[in-house]
C-alpha cells in the first residue's frame, strides 16, 4: 500500500547551498524516522514558496546515495497572503505496511508551525 509522508522546513535566506542543505536534512530523516529504503520511495513532490528560486531542491535528493532511480520533481507553492515564507515543502509518497496514524511527518525550524498537531505526535 502507499502512504504520504509529509516533511517541511524553512530557510533563512535565497542561497542554493542552503536549500540543498536543509532539503537533505529534511529528506534524511523523514526516510530514518519511518525505515523506509530508496526502493520503498514511489516519487516525491517538492513546493518551494516563491520567495526561493536559487535551487532546485530535488538536487538534495539526487546528492543522497542511492536516490538515483527515485522520481522526483520541484513545484511553487500556492501564493497564499500571510503564509510561511521561504518553505520547503515535501511530500514524499512510499509503498509500505506501516499504518496511516504510525507515520513519522517532519518539519524542521519555522515550519514546525504549519502541523503542530503532527510535531507533537513525534515527528521533528
Amino acid at each position: 500500500m502507499t502512504r504520504g509522508i509529509r516533511g517541511a522546513t524553512t530557510v533563512e535566506q535565497n542561497e542554493a547551498d542552503v536549500m540543498i542543505e536543509e532539503t537533505r536534512k529534511l529528506i534524511e530523516e523523514m526516510v530514518r524516522n519511518n525505515k523506509i529504503t530508496p526502493e520503498d520511495i514511489s516519487h516525491v513532490f517538492i513546493s518551494v514558496t516563491r520567495d526561493l528560486n536559487a535551487a532546485f531542491p530535488a538536487k538534495a535528493l539526487r546528492q543522497i546515495p542511492g536516490y538515483t532511480y527515485v522520481p522526483v520533481m520541484c513545484m511553487s507553492e500556492i501564493d497564499v497572503p500571510g503564509s510561511l515564507p521561504n518553505c520547503i515543502r515535501i511530500m514524499m509518497v512510499v509503498n509500505t505496511d506501516t499504518e496511516q496514524s504510525s507515520i513519522h511527518h517532519i518539519f524542521h525550524n519555522e515550519a514546525i508551525k504549519l502541523r503542530p498537531d503532527l510535531t507533537a505526535k513525534g515527528g521533528s
